[in-house]
Formats: C-alpha cells, structure tokens, sequence
C-alpha cells in the first residue's frame, strides 16, 4: 500500500485521478492531505472542512472486473468499512443515508464520493473519495453536520483515525464482493436511514411527496413505497429526502 500525504490540494479524488494517468500506481495507492481546498461531495456539492481538523482520503482499487450495473455495489463496501470503522471508534446512533453519507443521529459526519473507470462493459478501477469530519467543532454552511468530537465529547488523533479507516476499507474491498453481493446488501439495509419510516421527499421540480423508504436496488435507485401503494424507484438526481 502507498500512502501519498498533501499538505494541501484542491481534491485528493482529482489529484489522485490526474496521478494515475500519468503513471501506474499499486493497488490501493492511498493519497490523503491536512487541508482539502475544493472537495466534492454527490452531485458537486461542496465539502466544508477546516484545515488539520478532518481527514480526506482517496484510495485507487484496481482489477474489480465489475459489471456497470453493479456499480453500486462499490459503494455499499465502502459505507459498510467506514461504518464498521466508526462502531469500534465508539461512535453511536450510526447509520448510512443514501446513497452513501454516514450519519450519527441525524447529523452527516462523513460522505463518500466514488468515480469509476470503464474499460468496455466492465469497470476496471475506481477513486474511492471520502471525508470524515473529526475535530471540527463549527460548520457554517452546513446545519446537518457535525464532527467525532463533537459528538462524543472529545478529540481524535487524525492519524489514528486514519490508519483505522484504512485498515477496515482494505478489508472489505480484499473480500470477493460480487460473491457477497446478497450478504452485504442486507447489511447496508440493516443499517439505512429512515428505512420502512414514512418521510418526506423533495422530487423533480421541488416537488414534495410522501412515501416509505422500503430499501436500495442492486443498481442503487431508492425504491419508496408511495402513499398510492406504488412503490417506485428514483436515482440520485431524482429525489432529496428531507429531515
């Protein structure tokens, strides 16, 4: 495993992507900085992060000879890794808010943003991107956010923090996961935000509906159960749970 440390840089996704058509990198090559200027998150939001308080990580995981339509799949493994890493850390009321925030409560804590490589039919690698917010203690931007710390009280040592994420990352990912496709399917269900509750949604055109989540599609749409009784499935850009 390389491990690649910026003081600073516009996006580790873009910097590692940028890297890795330049040369060729290892397997898990992690690049990581103490200051992340322009991250991203899911439909080219912006990530708020004060410098040397938080942890943006990109990690390159080659030869997953994956079909597109299991594209989702990658970031199923990857919730599940931070949010194991995030139970042995001791932090409570966890869950994962689709398509893949990490939650503490109500409160987002870390956001995964995940680009893939084609080659043909098949994804050959990806740049898995994601930000945990540890030690910051203010988001002015952002009122469903907050830290580690101040969740439980108390700081982390980034490093720490860092090595463990790594740690449980590279294990789920070394796991065949198209043979686990099932299994971790219904982990991610187990632990989904406001799964079988009814809820509120914003959809095209800011319009509002009420439905219940009733899970994921293995292609990653949110299937809602309608208040018709029709239960229908919506991609990213389709629909905005509000809470």
């Amino acid at each position: 495993m390389q491990i690649i440390k910026l003081d600073a840089t516009e996006s580790t996704n873009t910097y590692l992507k940028e890297l890795s058509a330049k040369r060729s990198l290892s397997d898990f090559t992690v690049v990581t900085t103490r200051n992340q200027t322009l991250g991203r998150g899911q439909l080219n939001s912006k990530w708020e992060s004060e410098e040397g308080k938080n942890l943006a990580i990109s990690v390159l995981k080659l030869n997953l000879e994956l079909a597109v339509d299991q594209i989702f799949l990658v970031s199923v493994s990857v919730s599940l890794a931070i949010f194991d890493c995030l139970t042995q850390l001791g932090i409570p009321n966890l869950k994962i808010k689709w398509p893949n925030d990490i939650l503490s409560g109500d409160y987002k804590i870390g956001g995964i943003l995940i680009e893939n490589i084609l080659s043909g039919s098949k994804i050959k690698r990806c740049i898995i991107g994601f930000g945990l917010n540890v030690n910051q203690q203010e988001f002015k931007n952002a009122p469903h956010a907050a830290s580690l710390s101040s969740i439980v009280g108390h700081n982390f040592d980034l490093d720490s923090v860092f090595y463990s994420l790594l740690e449980s990352l590279h294990k789920q990912l070394s796991q065949p996961i198209i043979s686990l496709e099932e299994e971790l399917f219904a982990q991610y269900h187990s632990k989904l935000f406001k799964l079988g509750e009814r809820s509120t949604f914003k959809v095209l055109e800011n319009k509002v509906i009420v439905g219940v989540i009733k899970g994921v599609s293995k292609t990653g749409k949110l299937r809602v159960a309608l208040e018709s009784g029709e239960i229908q499935e919506f991609g990213l850009k389709e629909i905005q749970l509000q809470y």
